[in-house]
Parts: structure tokens; sequence; C-alpha cells
């Protein structure tokens, strides 16, 4: 049903990662020029690139979990699925920090690397809810 909690954190997961992460700031280099997932698109290439097009599939699992509300069993692999997506692109995004060239290069860090957590943290709620609810279809099948 839509009307549910996990509803609510799987809509949350998927707006921060659909449309959040291409407003908010990711970091800033020497020369105070903020730095966001635009600019990435823009200027990276290779290996970088992964990092929207892994937001995109974020946002795709989200909602296609969001809206397979009477598959639960889907939702929650659907969800894992999005969880370990999600700490892959942490993890490029915390490569690409430790592997600038010094501090020179990097002198502030945004808060857009910290969406994935964000992400990561909603999901798991959004997990623990729709397990909540298969455990309560269950009792309620036993005592038909």
């Amino acid at each position: 049903m839509l009307q549910r909690i996990q509803s609510l954190y799987l809509l949350i997961a998927a707006i921060l990662s659909g449309g959040l992460v291409f407003m908010v700031p990711f970091w800033t280099n020497e020369n105070q020029i903020v730095v966001g997932m635009l600019d990435v698109l823009n200027e990276e290439k290779g290996f970088y690139l992964l990092v929207p097009a892994l937001f995109i599939v974020s946002v795709v699992l989200s909602l296609i979990s969001l809206f397979s509300f009477k598959k639960r069993s889907n939702q929650i692999i659907n969800n894992r699925i999005n969880i370990v997506v999600n700490f892959f692109l942490l993890g490029i995004i915390v490569y690409r920090l430790l592997n600038l060239p010094g501090e020179t290069e990097v002198s502030e860090k945004g808060i857009g690397m910290f969406i994935p957590l964000l992400v990561i943290v909603f999901l798991v709620l959004a997990n623990k809810s729709i397990q909540k609810d298969e455990r309560l279809v269950k009792s309620v099948d036993r005592l038909r």
C-alpha cells in the first residue's frame, strides 16, 4: 500500500538520490569553485562517470520497490540491491576524495558526499518496516 511508512522511506531515498544529488555541493576546490554532480558530468572521464549512473540506478531501484508494494519479498530484495549500489557509490566518492593530489585540490568537502549514507539509512528503515508488515501478514494467515 502506498500509505505505509516504508513508502515514505523509499520516496525519500528516491528524492535524495534523484533530485537532491544535483543540487548540493560535493566539494570545493582551491579556487573556491563549488563542484557538484553536474560538474562531475561535464569534467570527468572514465571511471568517475559511474557516479551519476549509479545515482540513477539507485533512483530506479527505489521507485521499482516503491510501486511493487504487493510483493514484499521483491521489495526487500530490491532494497538490498540498492543498498549494495549505494555502498559502491560511497566507495567511489571516498576513493575520489582520497586520491586527489593533496589538500590544495580539495579544500572543503561538501554535504553531497553523505547522500549515499542517508539513502542507505532510509533503505534499511524501509526494509525493517516491510519485514514488520510481512510478519504481521503471516501471523494473520496462521489465525485463519
